[in-house]
């Protein structure tokens, strides 16, 4: 067994926020936004994948994440399928996934140029609780007002569509050749499985579950990782104590002891839960 605490990389954004998760300490008054904070893994690995907070208090860009067979044409590792977790959500928050109906590519370049694409996506409410997966392809934005988990391919390959008006680069050519500009179809949830087991979901890049608190034992197939975060409460895995705003890296036979009223997510690559 090995349980690794990760080192946290916080990432100051113009569209962060000064008032984070419990668990994270919030900027001073005076300090830039806090947008993102990663999980790194120690030394020069790459692991499969990649675990980040983010807050916005601000729309941020339309984009799309080329897949596998996309991104390795290009020189890269992997593509990004990725998903949310949301935490918290201000009542008008929205998420943009996919468009309201097919849109073809000149349309959607057009529409990017021209800033309706904004009109084109299909913006859906959030709250808490709620769970998004997001497969490469899709077209996509996150809305204002959000805490997330995000759960990802490792993979910081995007392509920007639209960034109404922000003076950063676009990449209109590889992002319109790589997006399925079609209406969003939720990927299948298996649901609770056990009374404090919830598979959010299976697969086909990773897997990801969230769990209550109690005690557990389980075993990683030999070279997988897995990554467990606390989003609420604190715990122990053989013999390393964790809390909420924290992430581990686990290996082989696990044993966890986690109080009551935890809230945890337990996130691993391939399709087939443990």
């Amino acid at each position: 067994m090995t349980a690794t605490l990760l080192a946290t990389h916080r990432v100051e954004k113009p569209w962060g926020r000064h008032t984070l998760w419990p668990g994270f300490a919030d900027p001073a008054p005076d300090q830039d936004p806090v947008g993102e904070i990663w999980f790194k893994t120690p030394g020069n690995d790459t692991p499969d994948l990649l675990i980040k907070y983010l807050f916005t208090s601000e729309k941020l860009s339309v984009q799309v994440h080329p897949n596998d067979e996309q991104a390795r044409a290009k020189g890269l590792p992997r593509g990004k399928d990725e998903c949310w977790v949301i935490l918290d959500a201000e009542p008008d928050s929205t998420i943009a996934l996919g468009t309201k109906q097919p849109v073809d590519r000149d349309t959607l370049r057009a529409a990017a140029l021209d800033g309706s694409i904004e009109d084109l996506l299909d913006w859906k409410p959030v709250k808490a609780g709620d769970f998004f997966y997001s497969a490469s392809g899709t077209v996509h934005a996150i809305g204002a007002g959000i805490t997330l988990v995000e759960v990802q391919q490792n993979s910081e390959t995007t392509y920007r569509l639209y960034d109404y008006g922000r003076p950063r680069e676009l990449h209109l050519e590889d992002g319109v050749a790589v997006s399925d500009a079609t209406p969003y179809v939720p990927h299948p949830m298996p649901g609770k499985v056990a009374e404090d087991r919830t598979i959010l979901v299976e697969g086909p890049k990773f897997v990801l579950e969230r769990w209550e608190g109690g005690r557990r034992t389980f075993t990683l197939p030999e070279g997988v990782t897995g990554w467990l975060v606390a989003l609420a409460g604190q715990g122990v895995v053989d013999g390393v104590a964790f809390h909420a705003g924290e992430c581990l890296t686990l290996a082989g036979e696990c044993e966890l002891h986690v109080e009551a009223g935890s809230d945890l997510l337990f996130a691993y690559p391939g399709s087939s839960r443990i």
